[in-house]
């Protein structure tokens, strides 16, 4: 009998892995709450534009009152924001067998894993980049030879569970298995804190921050807090960007710094067009994930006693906005930040 697979979260992410996976032959449900959308993929199908010409690809999509029965695999992309609602929710439609793979932003393996069991948790991150455009219309950013998701499990094995994980991925794309979990999701890590973490911070996309000096300076910064903070920890990165060392970011002169921008505009170059997920977010009114981005770093850095001035900043500016106290970002949020010479 064929596993019965869901994609809980159909916002832009879950809309197109829904809908390459269709159109490669696979078969899965999207659950999400926007009722509208869910109307819109049952009716029209899933459209993908950008990177990927996709129209009215048959998909199913239902919202959560209409699951039913015991899903094998699940793929978790809501926003850790309501991680508790939904796992708990979820809990009467999975069994002993069944897996749950977070693809969340962040690091919430471990939280997830309190839900719903260590067992059946597998994690990893979506190496692609989405915006929501209408109902049942979601606009890829990333080229399609980027597509890649990176999985692993807690206890960094490649056990059933995670092989039934990657087959299901493979239909949406490069699937890479990692045997040091922690060390990509700080590297996947780092990707967020920097460049979203600026894009929410500034109201931009990622372009305007590579073709801002004072801004990508910032990302260096944002970066070299982050390196600091995981080696605190004992954490090393993982290379998730083949051939691209982010300890690259880690620099101590101007000469450094000069470096470790061309890195990043080396990297993020293929990326320009991409907004954060997070600024989507603040764009609807949405408490974003800044939390469990840089505000991830921030908690870190007060754990190990390793100070994080910049990734404070972006975590009070995004917060002074969700508060009412500034308006909506733009690029004059960059006065909030201090000049970042290097000693």
């Amino acid at each position: 009998m064929a596993e019965r697979i869901a994609i809980i979260g159909a916002g832009s992410l879950g809309t197109i892995m829904a809908a390459v996976v269709a159109k490669n032959g696979g078969d899965c449900v999207l659950i999400d709450t926007n009722e509208a959308h869910v109307a819109s993929l049952n009716r029209e199908g899933a459209t993908v534009t950008g990177k990927l010409d996709i129209k009215n690809q048959r998909v199913v999509a239902i919202t959560p009152d209409e699951m039913d029965g015991i899903y094998d695999v699940v793929i978790i992309l809501t926003k850790q924001t309501v991680n508790q609602v939904v796992l708990e929710h979820l809990l009467p439609y999975i069994n002993e067998h069944s897996v749950v793979c977070t693809l969340q932003n962040g690091i919430p393996e471990h939280s997830v894993a309190a839900i719903v069991g260590r067992e059946r948790t597998v994690g990893g991150a979506v190496g692609w980049g989405a915006g929501y455009a209408s109902p049942g219309v979601s606009e890829l950013y990333t080229s399609p030879e980027f597509m890649i998701i990176e999985i692993g499990n807690l206890d960094n094995v490649y056990d059933e569970k995670l092989q039934r994980v990657e087959r299901f991925l493979k239909l949406a794309g490069g699937v890479t298995i990692n045997a040091n979990l922690e060390g990509f999701r700080w590297s996947k890590l780092l990707m967020n804190a920097t460049f979203s973490g600026m894009s929410a911070a500034l109201g931009c996309t990622f372009g305007d921050v590579l073709d801002d000096d004072k801004a990508l300076k910032c990302v260096v910064q944002i970066a070299n807090e982050l390196i600091q903070v995981a080696r605190a920890k004992g954490i090393t990165l993982e290379e998730i960007v083949p051939g691209k060392d982010f300890y690259k970011f880690e620099c101590s002169d101007e000469a450094g710094m000069e470096e470790a921008m061309a890195f990043a505009r080396v990297v993020w170059d293929v990326h320009r067009p991409q907004k954060a997920s997070m600024l989507q977010d603040m764009e609807k009114g949405i408490a974003c994930e800044i939390a469990y981005i840089n505000g991830l770093v921030v908690a870190g850095g007060q754990e190990t006693g390793i100070a994080t001035p910049f990734n404070d900043i972006v975590v009070q500016t995004v917060k002074a906005f969700e508060e009412g106290t500034i308006p909506f970002p733009t690029m004059a949020n960059l006065d909030r930040f201090p000049c970042p010479a290097m000693k």
